[in-house]
């Protein structure tokens, strides 16, 4: 269990988030909350399945990557080995270390073949097409062995769409049974009480 957890790339402090300190403030959270809890359970029945990952997509402030996190720990205190990917800055190691390709391959294996990838705010901040192909690279190799991922992004399924259909529609179909997109500023928990 240790190692699952020192292997994973989540902080301590991280590691102590769970389902159940996420705040429901609204319906879009509470189905959010819900289906975190419902992709947990069922999480042994799906996970060789087409269709066995998760995406919370949508307004930032609603808590996506608290959600992410509490399903990971909840999945590693099952035993499941999860690496998480903070997108910006994995990405940016990545392309910093292209010209090294045994580097390179090393890391960028980290996370094709982690048994559940989370990736944490995709496409966040300026992305290159650089980031595009990195990132097919990792979903792509993910989609066709029907490994599981978590993703959190402020793209909703248009927009994914429209950025990079090859990516959006394969995490689409991965995430189909468990896609919460959340959406409206009154989600947003940081401007509870201001908006």
């Amino acid at each position: 269990m240790r190692n699952i957890l020192e292997q994973s790339g989540i902080s301590t402090e991280y590691q102590k988030i769970s389902v159940n300190q996420y705040k429901v403030y609204s319906q879009a959270t509470q189905l959010a909350k819900k289906a975190a809890i419902d992709y947990v359970m069922n999480f042994e029945e799906i996970k060789d399945d087409r269709q066995n990952s998760i995406a919370f997509l949508g307004q930032v402030g609603a808590g996506k990557t608290h959600l992410s996190i509490a399903i990971a720990n909840a999945l590693m205190n099952r035993g499941v080995p999860v690496r998480y990917m903070p997108y910006r800055d994995v990405i940016t190691e990545l392309k910093q270390n292209m010209l090294d390709e045994e580097f390179y391959q090393r890391e960028i294996e980290k996370y094709k073949k982690a048994k559940v990838l989370l990736i944490d705010d995709l496409f966040k901040g300026k992305t290159t097409e650089a980031d595009i192909n990195i990132m097919f690279e990792i979903i792509n190799h993910r989609y066709l062995a029907r490994m599981p991922i978590i993703v959190s992004s402020e793209y909703i399924p248009e927009r994914l769409l429209a950025f990079d259909g090859a990516i959006g529609s394969r995490i689409i179909e991965m995430c189909k049974r468990y896609l919460v997109v959340i959406q409206g500023e009154e989600n947003n928990y940081r401007l509870r009480g201001v908006v």
